[in-house]
């Protein structure tokens, strides 16, 4: 009788009880692309679509236990890493995954909410840059994140190819630069690749405010399609093509009184089933 397994991601990022981001958000996405999604929690945020409000630590003896729980039984394609606000934690991921085989890995450096709230502690973005980027395949800093790693204002398209460089300087393998805060008719994003070419992806901007968990969505969506097989350039572009219509999907409905969430299933598709060798 043949075996079959599903293409695994596990994300390894922060709780939002709202439902529009953090691991919800993941496990919407991979579940919406036909993975099937195991998680770590890192912290538990307290908040909803108008902010965040408080947030309480996690033990990170609890994140490295919950990670081995899942590598030493369903081992991933692909690892998609978020909110990780402490240098600490950051320590406890890297240290523990580096006891496993290596696993491509996509990382959202999260600092700032959609609703502009910083979420990280000064001190941790230099245990970010030594420790975690050196593991990524891939990060995906917003304009107000790659302002914080390249320490500039990032605010212009031009801005954005300028901070591009100074992050990759800092160690990352390839960065998808996400241009959502343009304020333009037209987004531009870039995807700097391990050859330090740019690539630029281009969408119409949306009038909603309902973008609420659009950078975990990508993230975990890049992840997806790695874990489906992709090349990281077409994970990339599909990524950012799958949140596009998530978000355009969820436009015009009014889930909670602030940024509402994206809609996730807007074509979920069904369970990928690869066949085992």
């Amino acid at each position: 009788m043949k075996k079959y397994r599903y293409p695994s991601v596990l994300t390894i990022a922060g709780f939002d009880g709202s439902g529009g981001a953090g691991i919800q958000a993941d496990i919407k996405t991979a579940s919406a692309l036909g993975c099937f999604s195991t998680s770590v929690l890192t912290a538990l945020p307290v908040q909803n679509t108008q902010g965040v409000r408080k947030i309480y630590p996690v033990p990170v003896e609890a994140v490295a236990d919950q990670i081995k729980a899942i590598l030493d039984d369903i081992v991933p394609d692909a690892i998609k890493i978020g909110m990780v606000h402490t240098p600490q934690l950051v320590n406890t991921i890297v240290s523990t995954l580096a006891q496993y085989k290596k696993i491509p890995v996509v990382f959202d450096p999260v600092m700032v909410a959609t609703s502009g709230h910083r979420l990280i502690e000064e001190e941790t973005i230099n245990a970010i840059t030594e420790k975690l980027f050196p593991i990524a395949d891939v990060i995906t800093p917003n304009m107000d994140e790659a302002a914080i790693l390249a320490e500039m204002k990032v605010e212009t398209l031009e801005d954005l190819y300028t901070a591009g460089k100074k992050i990759k300087n800092l160690g990352c393998k390839t960065i998808l630069l996400k241009g959502g805060h343009q304020e333009t008719s037209t987004i531009t994003s870039l995807f700097y690749d391990e050859y330090e070419v740019f690539h630029s992806f281009e969408t119409l901007k949306f009038n909603t405010n309902n973008t609420h968990g659009s950078g975990c969505t990508l993230s975990s969506a890049i992840a997806a399609y790695i874990a489906r097989g992709k090349t990281l350039y077409d994970a990339v572009s599909s990524g950012q093509e799958y949140t596009y219509q998530a978000i355009e999907n969820g436009t015009d409905v009014q889930t909670g009184l602030g940024n509402g969430p994206l809609n996730h299933f807007f074509n979920p598709q069904k369970m990928i089933k690869n066949e085992m060798v």
